[in-house]
């Protein structure tokens, strides 16, 4: 159990102050307070993903041929503008507005299917690259599993070329890197494109037809910005699990250089061997943290275009070096007021805010596995926020 005097310096403490006086964030006095003590299943997303991969990695460092196509495990989803529909112009004011806003949608979706373009390329590069490596390592495993010369240049030639096709890999990564922030600068045009749309809704001189092809421009944004958030998700995701798949294989080949110097293994990788498990989640989930313990964080967004990823990183910073094994529980927390259709609706705005968090600290170099995703709604929220649970 942490002290209370390990919690961060006055002056941090004072940024933070700042913070909520703008009513961003507020962030919880008892940050470091001991982790909930429980005995659940474990997670089994990205988790599982990451075992998987170290399975995959150990294979090379046991002798064991890794099958051909076998890679970073990327999603599978297609993310295609649902596109917009024509209408003819009304000849008023809004109208001439609606007309210009439909065309602004579809330069947008125009975008939405670029990037979905790059990301299905990438991905197919990246398996065709992963593919040619395993072919290489399984066919080394082969010759060094019955043994063979010390330092023998037919192998070493298959080690650089091996060790060519992963640095390709990696350089997916940079691209997918690229193409996420390319992806959250169309977020954020159409969420600009959203608040124009609402905001013709109150322009004077607009007549009845202008009004119902504004609510069809309204849906046709909104479904767009639904798939936009899933593009991102996926990206993050594949970032993630291409980031653990090139660092686990790249100790395979070091491990794979020490056989061919020996012309035999003597040992497995020690990228199988894990290190600094965090803690599990609590029992019922991470939704049944909220009311029962202090967040580390809390994300409250009140106003659109909250900055809270710089204060989100000191503070994860600071609780990270005093507890190098912590996991983190993100809680998006909806209020509970309102019919349930108002309810349904806030609760899809929170979560993608709670998704955003993720991204966030995913883009921080946070590991996957360290972080579990929850939502639920409760009546002591005014506005949507995000809880992020330290264990």
């Amino acid at each position: 159990m942490l002290r209370k005097n390990s919690f961060p310096s006055p002056q941090v403490l004072a940024a933070f102050t700042t913070l909520l006086l703008v009513g961003a964030c507020a962030f919880a006095e008892e940050a470091l307070g001991p982790s909930v003590a429980s005995d659940p299943a474990p997670q089994q997303s990205a988790t599982a993903q990451t075992q998987a991969a170290q399975a995959e990695g150990s294979a090379a460092g046991t002798g064991q041929a890794a099958p051909s196509g076998v890679g970073p495990s990327f999603g599978t989803g297609t993310f295609e503008a649902p596109g917009v529909t024509g209408a003819a112009p009304t000849g008023t004011l809004v109208g001439q507005k609606v007309a210009e806003l439909r065309e602004d949608l579809g330069r947008l979706q125009s975008q939405l299917d670029q990037h979905n373009n790059q990301l299905q390329n990438l991905r197919v590069s990246a398996r065709q690259f992963a593919g040619n490596y395993h072919s290489l390592i399984g066919a080394m495993n082969a010759r060094l599993q019955v043994g063979t010369t010390p330092g023998n240049p037919e192998l070493v030639a298959q080690w650089n070329q091996a060790q060519s096709e992963l640095q390709q890999v990696g350089a997916s990564i940079a691209s997918l890197n690229t193409l996420s922030s390319e992806v959250n600068s169309t977020s954020a045009l159409s969420s600009f494109l959203l608040e124009s749309q609402r905001a013709t809704f109150e322009l004077r001189g607009a007549v009845e037809e202008d009004h119902r092809q504004l609510a069809i421009l309204e849906d046709e944004v909104n479904k767009t910005v639904v798939i936009i958030e899933r593009l991102l998700n996926e990206l993050t995701d594949d970032i993630a699990r291409t980031q653990n798949y090139f660092a686990t294989e790249r100790m395979n080949l070091t491990a794979m250089q020490i056989a061919i110097d020996n012309g035999e293994y003597i040992g497995g990788s020690l990228a199988s061997r894990a290190f600094g498990a965090p803690a599990p989640p609590p029992q019922g989930g991470a939704a049944s943290l909220v009311g029962q313990r202090q967040p580390l964080v809390v994300v409250r967004f009140d106003r659109s275009n909250v900055e809270y990823e710089q204060a989100l990183f000191t503070v994860v910073s600071s609780a990270l070096e005093r507890r190098p094994n912590a996991g983190f529980d993100i809680v998006a927390v909806s209020p509970s007021v309102g019919n349930s259709a108002q309810v349904a609706l806030e609760t899809s705005k929170a979560r993608r805010h709670a998704e955003g968090v993720l991204r966030s600290l995913t883009a921080m170099g946070l590991p996957a596995d360290r972080m579990t995703l929850a939502a639920t709604s409760s009546a002591q929220a005014q506005v949507n926020e995000v809880h992020v649970y330290v264990r």
